[in-house]
């Protein structure tokens, strides 16, 4: 942890202590939470092909606690949020790390038995408006704070969303460091670059963003949102979700176009790419059948923030994110509620995808491909002393032309979560 944070922490507490002395108590405490979440987590990348390691293996035991205020009484309401994490080593060695499921040292490849941090926020209300500062962990398209590992990344920084108009919701904020998943410190924010995309070593002091997602109709959501990682790139989001009834059964459609493109001094290179996919699943009974289309126009690949993953059509892939220059994604996705078979909890999924025409001169062509098939099954405990203990079991084989310099490499992946969750206030 470094000294700043730790700074940062501690003025932070000492200003809520301040304003508790002048607030009343019986709402931030009537609608405070605690909750505890162990997670166990195996992860097992066997890679193909020629490769410098030939897997990366690692079990872990994970602990997140997540103390969630209510906010004082008055025109103005304050509280404080809370973020507890514990990270704990079950089996790895040196010839087998780089799962980011926990932290090591990158010269001796030596894990540490257990790393842990601490994320507090301030926040505060007026009407139905709310702003946090500290730890953030953003769920949005051009910012996602990953939960993809035994932790979860984070932010340091400001976010305000506000529903102040029925049906309207705005997003604004800004970020200025990055605590990744195996990491216990803050980091300066960068651009992630597999595969050699863009220059490395470009940081940035801030990442800024705003938008709205606006409910058109009860069946209609449009989203739109601008971002700027400072002197690296620009985004901007247009997205719309539409579910269409059609008797018993009904057809969603999931539309995302991203327009990415260098920003100020071009720290990382030139950034060209516009990003269009659309996804269209009907549903009926526990089925769901989908089919989709992404493709990458431009000189450059997708652009996102380093340590998380793209919330784009291919989101939730294991093993690569099909986001390179030119590429071209199709996908067919299957998913069964088995709650419909009178199995409630149990649910799966199959997945496939391709994606061609991939322009990675140094990595082995102009015309490359890559293909994933993707398989899940997961079981939550719905009554019971156990009840909410989740176990989850992903499987990947992933394939792609790409020589063995590349950032994403054939391998058979597989996961496995056991998730309990239990309030502890």
């Amino acid at each position: 942890m470094s000294t700043q944070s730790f700074d940062f922490r501690l003025s932070g507490l000492a200003g809520f202590a301040a304003l508790l002395s002048q607030s009343a108590f019986a709402d931030l405490i009537e609608d405070s939470s605690v909750t505890l979440t162990a997670r166990n987590f195996y992860l097992d990348r066997d890679y193909k092909d020629e490769t410098p390691y030939p897997a990366a293996r690692e079990w872990a035991q994970g602990f997140i606690v997540r103390a969630h205020s209510g906010f004082t009484e008055g025109t103005v309401g304050f509280g404080l949020d809370a973020t507890g994490m514990l990270g704990l080593k079950l089996d790895s060695s040196p010839d087998r790390t780089g799962t980011q499921l926990l932290s090591y040292d990158p010269l001796s490849r030596e894990v540490r038995d257990e790393y842990s941090e601490l994320g507090l926020a301030l926040k505060g209300k007026v009407s139905r408006t709310r702003v946090s500062v500290g730890t953030q962990f953003p769920s949005l398209p051009v910012i996602y704070a990953s939960p993809a590992r035994l932790l979860p990344q984070s932010f340091r920084g400001v976010y305000m969303i506000s529903d102040e108009l029925d049906g309207l919701t705005l997003h604004a904020g800004r970020m200025d460091r990055v605590n990744q998943r195996d990491s216990t410190d803050y980091q300066p924010l960068a651009l992630a670059s597999p595969n050699g995309r863009f220059q490395p070593g470009a940081t940035a002091e801030r990442f800024d963003f705003h938008g709205v997602d606006y409910r058109w109709t009860d069946n209609l959501t449009l989203r739109l949102f601008h971002a700027e990682l400072r002197d690296i790139y620009t985004q901007d989001f247009l997205g719309a979700l539409h579910w269409l009834p059609l008797g018993e059964s009904r057809l969603k459609s999931d539309i995302r176009v991203f327009d990415s493109r260098d920003d100020g001094q071009a720290k990382a290179g030139k950034v060209d790419n516009l990003n269009v996919g659309g996804m269209f699943s009907y549903l009926w009974g526990g089925h769901s059948l989908g089919v989709g289309y992404m493709r990458q126009f431009g000189d450059t690949a997708f652009p996102y923030l380093a340590g998380g993953e793209p919330i784009v059509l291919s989101d939730g892939t294991l093993s690569a994110d099909f986001v390179n220059p030119r590429e071209r994604t199709w996908t067919l996705r299957y998913d069964y509620d088995f709650a419909a078979s009178g199995i409630p909890g149990l649910t799966g999924m199959a997945r496939y995808l391709h994606g061609d025409s991939i322009d990675l001169p140094a990595l082995g062509g102009g015309s490359l491909s890559e293909s994933s098939k993707d398989f899940e099954l997961s079981y939550v405990i719905q009554s019971g002393p156990a009840k909410g203990l989740a176990f989850r079991l992903r499987e990947t084989f992933y394939r792609n032309q790409q020589n063995a310099n590349a950032t994403f490499r054939s391998d058979n992946e597989t996961r496995i979560n056991i998730d309990y969750t239990i309030r502890l206030w």
